[in-house]
């Protein structure tokens, strides 16, 4: 094959970014769009609260009606009691979570805009201007009466964009998943874009942990268009080989079958163990996990019958029969 290439049309990427907030190095990006998948008591909540409490989001959501069986588990992520919906059967509790995202929205440009108003009275002040020549809006607004001053305006988080997330559990088979399936559709697909800033570009948004039992149902399941969104995927043991393999070849783009069911061996293997992928890693090295302490590194999985990961050796068979 030939090519010649032609001047002026090279793509450039720009300065967005794809992940709009920096996360700690060994952790996953934001905002995400993930998927827990695990049969009842496998840890799904568990490992859940555990990366959301290292996440550091500014305000989590929860949809989800076993909050308050889950108490002691939701009770390490200082939820708002306002923060949480538990009828899931109303399918317009996503709209007041997002309504309650556009409200962060709405305040942090209030604030970008009383502290740029703000600054320019105190440059006018220092100027020599007389209270006579400045804005009458401008005085009614930042002046103090307690104080007698023009304070510095205040955000709650200091004028960064708040980091959110909205957690969905216990949900399949609900309206929500059902008659409400098309709003949750778009909520996947517009996560990173809700509650767009009218001026600066970008957008708050926030990102979605799903809690599933089964990857695959015939109705009120998890739909292609959330699992195609997908950007990291927690995986614990399953019996069901249908559903491994349906697993698997999603994720044939990202490692070949035989080495896939040695790393969900090895991770499924331990107490509350899973296989975490993610499907845009800061680093390759990132890419596959056991639970979230450990690397998986394919290339020191051997030809043989063994898994060598991080010093360690494990003999693995496939626990699923691999299809011809």
């Amino acid at each position: 094959m030939k090519t010649e290439k032609l001047k002026g049309l090279d793509i450039s990427t720009g300065k967005s970014k794809g992940f709009a907030f920096d996360t700690p190095p060994d952790l996953p990006k934001a905002h995400q769009s993930m998927l827990f998948v695990g049969k009842r008591a496998s840890g799904k909540t568990l490992s859940c609260v555990n990366l959301l409490e290292k996440m550091k989001y500014d305000r989590i959501f929860v949809i989800s009606p076993s909050v308050k069986s889950n108490k002691e588990y939701m009770d390490r992520l200082n939820l708002n009691p306002d923060d949480i919906e538990d009828d899931v059967d109303d399918i317009t509790c996503i709209d007041r979570v997002i309504a309650k995202i556009e409200q962060e929205r709405d305040d942090l440009e209030e604030y970008w805009d009383k502290l740029a108003r703000w600054k320019k009275l105190n440059r006018q002040l220092n100027e020599g201007y007389m209270l006579n020549d400045l804005e009458d809006e401008d005085l009614l607004d930042l002046f103090n009466p307690i104080t007698r001053e023009f304070d510095k305006p205040k955000h709650k988080y200091n004028g960064r964009v708040p980091m959110t997330a909205i957690l969905f559990d216990d949900v399949v088979g609900s309206m929500l998943f059902t008659k409400g399936i098309r709003r949750l559709n778009k909520l996947t697909i517009y996560h990173r874009h809700i509650a767009p800033f009218s001026e600066k570009g970008g957008a708050v948004g926030t990102s979605l942990y799903f809690l599933i039992q089964t990857y695959k149902a015939q109705a009120g399941g998890i739909s292609k268009c959330i699992r195609n969104n997908t950007t990291s995927l927690v995986l614990f043991k399953s019996k069901n080989e249908n559903e491994l393999k349906d697993i698997q070849q999603e994720c044939s783009g990202e490692i070949s079958e035989e080495i896939f069911y040695k790393m969900y061996d090895y991770a499924t293997s331990k107490p509350f163990g899973f296989l975490f992928i993610d499907f845009h890693p800061k680093d390759e090295r990132y890419r596959f996990r056991c639970m979230w302490d450990e690397l998986l590194l394919p290339e020191e999985i051997s030809e043989k019958e063994e898994i060598k990961i991080n010093g360690l050796s494990k003999d693995a068979e496939p626990s699923v029969q691999k299809t011809a």
